[in-house]
């Protein structure tokens, strides 16, 4: 007897079956076991996926609001944890002042990047200016265009080249800016 898996993969179920096929004329072939998983759509979603408007399924969207409950998991736990080293080494007081506590402390943070840049700043501060760079690791809001009413891309290569010229870190730039 010769064994067979056979699959049947499907836009809206999966079937399988395990089947014994003869060899011999003399034996007899037959079905082992067989079963069916469906994948449940509702009407629109058929028709939707059938026409080739939308070409995901309603699980497209868990495996996507997944991703996103993982990434903020990371995030929270890279800022535990740098709090963490900061403080085992003395870099933040238990009641040391965060990132952007209080009135005007974003542009505050810009200028102590700015600064360290230029001079020596304490360790407390550095240490703030650690926490604002981890809080805003990969922000994404604004790079894709200048405005949102002119809608043009950024030119990544002519801002690096501003950089460069005026001899400016990111920080004493964003800093310029504002």
């Amino acid at each position: 007897m010769k064994k067979i898996l056979g699959l049947d993969i499907g836009t809206t179920s999966i079937g399988w079956a395990r089947v014994n096929e003869a060899e011999n004329p003399h034996e007899k072939s037959s079905i082992v076991d067989a079963s069916v998983r469906l994948v449940p759509l509702t009407a629109d979603e058929q028709n939707n996926f059938d026409n080739g408007k939308k070409g995901e399924t309603s699980c497209a969207q868990r495996t996507l609001r997944r991703g996103m409950r993982r990434n903020l998991q990371r995030y929270k736990l890279r800022r535990e944890r740098l709090k963490k080293v900061l403080k085992e080494h003395g870099l933040l007081r238990e009641d040391g002042a965060l990132p952007e506590v209080g009135r005007g402390s974003t542009f505050q943070i810009l200028r102590l990047r700015a600064q360290a840049a230029r001079e020596k700043i304490s360790l407390e501060d550095f240490s703030r200016v650690l926490l604002k760079i981890n809080k805003k690791r990969g922000y994404k809001s604004n790079r894709k265009t200048q405005s949102q009413e002119e809608g043009r891309p950024i030119d990544g290569i002519a801002a690096a080249q501003i950089l460069m010229g005026k001899k400016l870190t990111p920080g004493q730039y964003s800093l310029s800016l504002l």
